[in-house]
């Protein structure tokens, strides 16, 4: 009985918040370039984000790895509510079937996700999933954060939980691609491993700071991440 109830909350908050935030996109151009040659990302991300990802990826057909336990059936009637897929599994209870079933749904052209240090932690170390995902399917991987101008923030659990204040700024903090070899040794997985970790970290640090920067420190990143020729893209998302 609880399932439907918390579920229905978090839509409704989701809902309530979501059209009110505002959008900014670091390094978008590299993940739109990936999508002109065709190719089907392998999103990667912090637990903390989840919230916010939801919105802003929603109705967009992206599949996520979603964990079979009490916390992940609520959370799959929101994600499924707002035009996801879901696989069930997670990195101690039927992963390798779930990469499998996001393999095949990569085939068939929809992008995947993976909110990397879930759904237990330890907080901010990735897991492998997606460069596994990357070797069997020849993706790219793609990571990034949502730095908030204003959010509610769990400290009592383990992912720092962040829920954005309604009329908040966003910026979205995004790197890419990443590829791993189809015939990648367990060296390479490790380098790619630890260079996804790399990354997210970066965007992490990026996007957390992001508010408190000056107007010269902002347009620096956003040469960094747009390049010298490269927008900056802001959606007013709908």
């Amino acid at each position: 009985m609880q399932i439907p109830l918390i579920a229905g909350a978090a839509y409704s908050a989701l809902r309530l918040i979501g059209p009110t935030l505002r959008f900014e996109l670091l390094g978008a151009h590299q993940y739109d370039a990936s999508r002109a040659r065709g190719e089907h990302a392998i999103g990667s991300f912090w637990h903390q984000c989840i919230f916010t990802a939801i919105w802003f990826f929603r109705y967009q057909g992206v599949v996520v790895m979603n964990t079979p336990n009490f916390d992940g059936q609520w959370a799959r009637i929101v994600i499924e509510r707002m035009g996801f897929g879901t696989e069930q599994g997670s990195s101690s209870r039927g992963g390798l079937s779930a990469l499998t079933k996001m393999a095949e749904r990569l085939e068939k052209g929809s992008p995947v996700g993976f909110s990397i240090d879930g759904p237990r932690g330890p907080r901010y170390v990735a897991k492998p999933g997606p460069v596994m995902l990357a070797r069997r399917s020849s993706q790219p991987i793609f990571t990034f954060h949502f730095g908030l101008q204003r959010a509610w923030t769990l400290e009592k659990s383990w992912d720092h939980f962040q829920i954005p204040k309604p009329l908040t700024k966003v910026v979205v903090v995004g790197s890419g691609p990443i590829y791993v070899s189809r015939d990648a040794d367990s060296i390479e997985m490790h380098q790619k491993q630890a260079e996804m970790q790399a990354s997210l970290e970066k965007n992490r640090v990026v996007a957390q700071s992001w508010f408190g920067l000056d107007g010269a420190q902002q347009d620096a990143l956003r040469k960094e991440y747009n390049g010298e020729l490269g927008t900056i893209r802001r959606e007013l998302i709908r």
